[in-house]
Parts: C-alpha cells; structure tokens; sequence
C-alpha cells in the first residue's frame, strides 16, 4: 500500500494547485490513500465547508485540520457530517468533529489521528501522549489496522520528534505540521516509523511561511499591525511525503514530494 500526505494547504493558490495536480499525481504514483493537512486553505486561517468539499473532490481522502481549526464557522456543521475531516484528538471533548477515524482503501483499514503540540503554542491544549496510548491501545498495525497516520501538528521540532520516536513502531508516519516548512530529516525510524519533523507547506513559497511578505515584515522591522495575514497568490509548490508500507504496516520506504512552484518538482 502507498500513502501520500500533503502539508498545510495556503489560501487559494494552495487549493488550486492541490486541484490540478493531485490527480496525475495519484494516478502516476500509485497512490491508495491522499491525507491533507488544510486549516489554512480558506483564506489563510481555517477551512470553509465549500472548501473542504472541494478538496475531497480532487483525491483528498482524509483532511486534518490543527489550531486553526474552527477559525471558520461555517465548517463546524459539516464535521457532524462527515468522518474525512479529522480535529485534533486532544482538544476537549466537547469540541466538533473527531480526533481520528478509520477508513477503508483498496481493502485496507487506514487510521489517521491528528494531534496538537503544546510547545510555543497560543493556546492550551491537553496532553497529547494519553490520547495517542489509549489509540495505541485499541489499534494494532498488522492487526485490526493496516496503516496508522499521525499528523502531528506542532510549533517545536523537539516536540514533534518526541511523537515521532514514542509511535516508532506503532504508526506507519508521523508527520509534522504547522511551521509551513518542509525540513530535511525525512527518515525510517528504527523500529519502521517513516517520519519527518514538517512536511511543508502546500502554498506559495516567495513568500513568509505562505503569507504576503509585505504584513509579516511591517511586523518584524517596524513592530506595527497593518493588517492581517493575507496569503500569498503566486504559484505555489505542492509539499509532502509518500510511503510505501510494509504488509505489517511498518514503512518500507518514504520519498519527498515537491511538486511545481519554486521548490521544484517531485523527488
């Protein structure tokens, strides 16, 4: 079995660009089941239910969200409705949507989980660890699942490292995101996690983490608020990573992808 996972899809460019690429990409590839990180894709800041729909039209099987993710109200409706749209597992339970869900591909059962870091972060969440124990608990790679995906949705590399070396062995990737930059340790853990710290960002990349430069910088030289963020509208790179699983849902291999934009093409 092949996974793909994309990083945090920005604004309209990032949409557009997920939109007429995945397709080919999927299909080219091989690919069984598509993950994609888009509590950005509206706008910049959160997911709107339009959206969401049309990314799950376009090969997107699962989408993740993160801290952003009820920034836009209108999706909170549709997460009562729909198990490809995936919360945080670990904000409080009386919060929308689901922190995991099972699905099915090609006759194999593929569990994604997200969960949010606590280091750097605005706001205070709860303990991620207990929540990924008590899955850990119930699903077992080989077993009653044949793929565990964990995006880990965090600001600090040590902490999305420390998901990463606590599921080695339990999930088949965990993926960071958040940081909207793909970092270069991608990997094979020793006990056949494939990881990587931060998948990137699916968006315009002149630019600062996906966003137009003009705001950020006003912020950083100046220390004034002009505005609000506003992405970029260039053409973006499609950012992520594919993994090839092992029959005991373990990683036998996990490639970079880098599609168009900037960062260049698929490696």
């Amino acid at each position: 079995m092949r996974v793909a996972f994309f990083g945090d899809i920005v604004g309209k460019t990032g949409r557009q660009k997920l939109e007429s690429s995945l397709n080919q990409y999927v299909s080219s590839e091989k690919i069984d089941f598509v993950v994609a990180n888009a509590e950005n894709a509206t706008s910049g800041a959160g997911l709107s239910a339009n959206h969401a729909i049309d990314l799950l039209n376009a090969s997107v099987d699962c989408i993740t969200l993160g801290d952003h993710a009820y920034d836009n109200k209108e999706i909170i409706p549709l997460l009562a409705h729909t198990k490809q749209i995936v919360r945080p597992i670990n904000y409080s339970d009386d919060c929308p949507g689901q922190g995991w869900q099972i699905f099915e591909a090609n006759d194999q059962r593929i569990l994604v989980l997200q969960v949010l870091g606590r280091v750097f972060m605005k706001k205070k969440f709860l303990d991620p660890f207990p929540f990924l124990e008590e899955i850990f608990s119930q699903y077992k790679l080989g077993f009653n699942v044949d793929c565990i995906i964990v995006d880990v949705h965090a600001e600090a590399t040590s902490e999305k490292m420390a998901v990463g070396h606590f599921c080695d062995g339990k999930a088949s990737l965990v993926i960071g995101t958040h940081t909207h930059v793909p970092t270069g340790d991608t990997r094979i853990l020793e006990n056949g996690t494939a990881f990587q710290s931060d998948a990137g960002m699916s968006g315009d990349y002149n630019s600062i983490i996906g966003m137009d430069k003009a705001e950020p910088m006003r912020r950083f030289l100046k220390n004034q608020i002009g505005g609000r963020f506003m992405p970029a509208n260039g053409e973006a790179t499609l950012c992520g990573v594919a993994v090839e699983l092992n029959k005991n849902g373990t990683a036998k291999n996990i490639k970079v992808i880098r599609i168009g934009g900037v960062l260049g093409s698929s490696a």
